[in-house]
């Protein structure tokens, strides 16, 4: 618990950002803090996430190929409570090789997400709230082309954290 701790100190550290600062196409990672999903999306191909001038955005984008980006939509994955429970799994390579060949079948037709600024920690910032799922990343600013995520999700008080990184269309 103690990195969670670490994590959230870091993130309650960073200056706030507009929503309107975050348009773009964004690289992402995870940042390690002891939540189950370290690791699980960078091992499915996780990219990042893209958002588009009218505050909308692809949340979960997978590279297909070296130049090709699907946007998934997380209401087709595995409800949020399993996943959690069977974390593990998604860090194997039977789940990177079935989430590369399910690309299709999830594939997002159009943004999942909305932008918005919301409260977290006491500090009004940029939000990203996920339509079908009871999922809120919240964002901080680490400099002009970086940022700092942290996913809530409603019922669990672990948070998991990554950072994006702004890119050009790949």
């Amino acid at each position: 618990m103690r990195e969670q701790q670490t994590a959230l100190e870091e993130f309650h550290s960073l200056p706030p950002i507009e929503p309107r600062e975050l348009v773009g196409l964004w690289k992402g990672r995870g940042k390690p803090a002891g939540h189950p999903f370290d690791g699980v999306l960078e091992n499915l191909g996780w990219f990042g996430k893209r958002f588009t001038p009218d505050m909308r955005a692809d949340a979960l984008l997978f590279r297909s190929d070296e130049r090709r980006l699907v946007p998934i939509d997380p209401r087709w994955r595995i409800p949020i409570g399993i996943a959690l429970r069977f974390h593990k799994l998604g860090r194997t390579g039977v789940a990177r090789n079935l989430a590369s060949y399910l690309q299709v079948r999830f594939r997002a037709r159009g943004p999942v997400a909305s932008l918005r600024t919301m409260v977290f920690g006491g500090v009004e910032s940029a939000a990203m709230v996920y339509d079908r799922q009871p999922i809120v990343d919240h964002f901080r600013r680490i400099h002009q082309e970086r940022v700092m995520g942290a996913m809530t999700i409603s019922g669990d008080e672990r948070i998991y954290f990554f950072e994006l990184e702004r890119v050009g269309e790949p």
